[in-house]
């Protein structure tokens, strides 16, 4: 571990180890979580809360993953909350204009507090050794990122840095470099905003549950799948029967945020987006709206998910009469616009 040092800056100062331009300081507050598209649609991440020592093998829709522990044990959800916070810090930049690198420096508490961690003396331990199964969790992948196709091994993260005082032990701030494979999903924005109350979310499967509805709905108001499809895409190492029951429950407790649960005839999850009116939506029914307009929308809103806004906007047509649109583009536009109170000609 890298300590305080007194340099020329004076006593109790840190070393300056990079130049300012090696890296990019999070410094965004109340920034939108962000997740990357390959890891919430493939199970890098183990469900355990014990060590994972298992190699994953995993194969879906021509995509392979392998996903192989260090003696640490795999990479966990909860572990996943460092990556989501780095890449909602980098989006955010990259919306704003900002020149970002895949080399980040934080704040330690920044990062406690807003992954809804706990700030106390046991933070550091656990904070370590979430880096250490990062970095030593080893993927080989043919899975796309950011528009290149490639079968590679790699880190979730490269390296990391803690910095402590060497007299209390209190961290200060923590370097993370992310592999290659995370940093062009964020360049090439391969993600999706989470709901902030996603780090409320206890168990590892809750999370993953989430995560696997939030990536599969996308436009759409619902999302229907299978359990046993759902067990494969969740990870889980549970007896299908198990998972089964681990599902009922979720589905009684109604924890998942932004969708709700359902189970239906033929081992059959439904997962409906809240607020959505779906007995008026028949299929190929809702307003079409152009790529060019949603690209639009994402200059109206920097941040946000335009998918998520495209199935608000739904909604709210549904909602307000499916009132007969002459342009469909134009309509969505206006509605942002008053949304986000941008003006028509902002970029």
């Amino acid at each position: 571990m890298t300590g305080i040092h007194a340099g020329a800056g004076g006593a109790g100062m840190l070393s300056q180890n990079h130049s300012s331009s090696d890296f990019f300081v999070c410094d965004v507050f109340d920034a939108a979580l962000k997740d990357d598209l390959a890891t919430m649609e493939h199970p890098i991440f183990s469900l355990s809360t014990k060590p994972d020592r298992r190699i994953l093998k995993y194969e879906h829709n021509g995509y392979t993953v392998d996903v192989t522990p260090s003696v640490r044990g795999r990479a966990t959800m909860h572990d996943k909350d460092i990556v989501i916070y780095c890449i909602s810090q980098l989006m955010a930049a990259v919306n704003a204009g900002r020149e970002i690198s895949r080399t980040v420096r934080l704040r330690a508490h920044d990062l406690l507090v807003a992954t809804n961690r706990d700030t106390g003396g046991d933070s550091y331990v656990r904070l370590r050794e979430a880096f250490e199964r990062l970095a030593g969790t080893r993927i080989t992948t043919n899975i796309t990122s950011g528009g290149i196709a490639a079968t590679r091994g790699f880190g979730l993260i490269e390296s990391w840095d803690i910095l402590r005082r060497a007299e209390s032990g209190r961290m200060v701030s923590v370097t993370v470099t992310l592999s290659d494979w995370l940093f062009r999903a964020v360049l090439s924005k391969s993600v999706l905003t989470l709901n902030r109350d996603y780090f409320k979310l206890r168990k590892p499967l809750e999370r993953r549950v989430y995560e696997l509805a939030r990536k599969h709905c996308g436009r759409q108001p619902e999302w229907k799948v299978t359990v046993a499809t759902l067990h494969k895409k969740s990870g889980s190492a549970a007896p299908l029967r198990v998972f089964r029951a681990a599902i009922r429950k979720m589905i009684t407790a109604a924890n998942i945020p932004d969708y709700t649960m359902t189970e239906q005839g033929g081992d059959i999850v439904c997962f409906t987006r809240k607020g959505q009116v779906l007995e008026t939506i028949e299929a190929g029914s809702h307003p079409v709206l152009s790529v060019e307009v949603l690209e639009r929308a994402r200059q109206l809103a920097p941040g946000q998910d335009v998918y998520a806004l495209e199935a608000e906007w739904h909604g709210f047509w549904v909602s307000s009469g499916r009132t007969r649109l002459l342009n469909a583009d134009k309509a969505f536009e206006g509605w942002v616009v008053q949304k986000f109170k941008t003006k028509p000609g902002a970029s």
